[in-house]
């Protein structure tokens, strides 16, 4: 069964509202600020739906000009993914068609406001599972039609990029790095304004989410109903030497950040003589991208070898869930510490995506940028909002609108590979 995943909303954020027009919206955004204190009528906050289906999550969030999120539906696939192991296209898009009404209903009723209180409707246009991508996308287009509301399309790694702008009490400032980690992309990317990025470093191969979800399929590590294969590869590393894993999909053990930190593996923390380490790619200035395909093959072959009758033990599992997770992250750290150094005066790291969420890589990225006397500073949206989800992307088309962003109407194409570097470049006023 799917599980929802709902924030309460901030009752003190509502306003009495009314429908607005594209010009009447444009006008708001710009003379927002400018009101004075004696004016009759105070402009209230922007609210936008945003709707999100790029891969295997269903999400409907409404968020508010002034750093408010109303509501956050996620509607997860796990149980489903089980089956097949892994995503699996088709039936994805299948379950969206009954996740996105649903989702949608559910982040009104949490709100508890109304469509004709929505100021604009953003929706995910890519990257992502084309089929996923088109039950979102026509579920917002249907909705700005019928109401007569602004549509804007967003690109979902960038929404990534963004949230800590609505998360942060003190956002980072432009230029600065985003590390952008999930099961679709691993790249380190500079944001140089809203909609400008340059991506420093990308996979020649697998991005980390989706080898660590094969390396869990590969070490036959049990599916949880709350967590994806990678967060169950990440609980298994954490484990010690003699505790037994009996009851992961009990929320005491389940859920990853509940977890103590003492739980995790230090940076520092060295395998176990029985187990060699993992090979991980040398750092090199000459090769600037991530390449995971080699760890992979390693760990596959080291399972083959370690249990040739086929079946995986606990302590083999545990053991080599550790070894994998430091030799993934420790590549993935070396290669962005060696980028890092030729930028000093940059002075924020976002961290985003589905793997943002690992402890070990948070504390291996706090070691690295004093190994290396950064003076960036580390930004990670709260955990909800690491993996996929629709408040990023209602977000994002309020900065969008904010900067004078248009109507996009029912025309544009979803686009299933988009590259940061190319954003918005189909737009009919470009």
């Amino acid at each position: 069964m799917s599980i929802f995943l709902l924030h309460q909303y901030n009752p003190s954020c509502l306003r009495t509202s009314r429908k607005c027009s594209l010009r009447h919206l444009q006008t708001l955004l710009r003379h927002q600020s400018t009101f004075a204190a004696t004016t009759l009528t105070i402009p209230r906050p922007l609210t936008v739906l945003g709707i999100e289906s790029s891969a295997d999550d269903s999400c409907a969030a409404i968020v508010t000009s002034d750093r408010n999120i109303l509501s956050n539906v996620v509607i997860k696939q796990h149980d489903q993914n089980a089956d097949y192991g892994g995503i699996h296209p088709l039936k994805a898009q299948h379950a969206h068609q009954v996740g996105i009404p649903e989702a949608i209903r559910l982040a009104f009723t949490q709100a508890r406001i109304t469509i004709t209180q929505v100021d604009a409707i953003a929706y995910t246009r890519g990257p992502g599972m084309i089929g996923c991508l088109s039950v979102g996308a026509s579920s917002a287009k249907a909705l700005a039609a019928a109401h007569n509301i602004p549509l804007i399309g967003v690109h979902h790694m960038q929404a990534h990029a963004l949230t800590p702008l609505l998360t942060e009490s003190t956002p980072p400032e432009y230029p600065f790095f985003v590390l952008l980690v999930s099961g679709g992309h691993t790249q380190l990317v500079l944001a140089k304004s809203l909609d400008k990025f340059q991506i420093l470093l990308d996979t020649l191969d697998n991005s980390i989410g989706n080898v660590f979800d094969k390396a869990a399929r590969l070490l036959q590590l049990p599916p949880s109903l709350e967590r994806g294969p990678g967060a169950v590869l990440e609980y298994y590393a954490s484990l010690s030497y003699s505790q037994p894993n009996n009851q992961l999909d009990n929320s005491s053990k389940s859920h990853l950040n509940s977890l103590t930190s003492s739980m995790f593996p230090r940076p520092d923390h060295k395998t176990p003589k029985l187990l060699p380490p993992l090979p991980r790619p040398l750092p090199s200035k000459t090769q600037k991208a991530f390449s995971f395909s080699g760890l992979l093959s390693a760990t596959e072959r080291l399972v083959n070898q370690l249990c040739p009758d086929g079946r995986v033990d606990e302590e083999v599992q545990k053991e080599i869930s550790r070894a994998f997770q430091l030799a993934t992250m420790g590549h993935l750290v070396d290669k962005v510490s060696l980028v890092m150094k030729d930028y000093p005066d940059v002075r924020g790291l976002v961290v985003s995506g589905g793997v943002a969420c690992n402890q070990y890589l948070r504390r291996s990225l706090v070691k690295m940028l004093r190994d290396i006397d950064s003076k960036a500073k580390l930004f990670y949206p709260p955990v909800e909002l690491c993996t996929d989800n629709a408040a990023m992307i209602a977000w994002t088309a309020i900065l969008r609108l904010q900067a004078g962003a248009k109507d996009e109407g029912f025309g544009l194409a979803l686009r299933a590979k988009w590259s940061l570097e190319d954003l918005y470049d189909d737009l009919p006023q470009r």
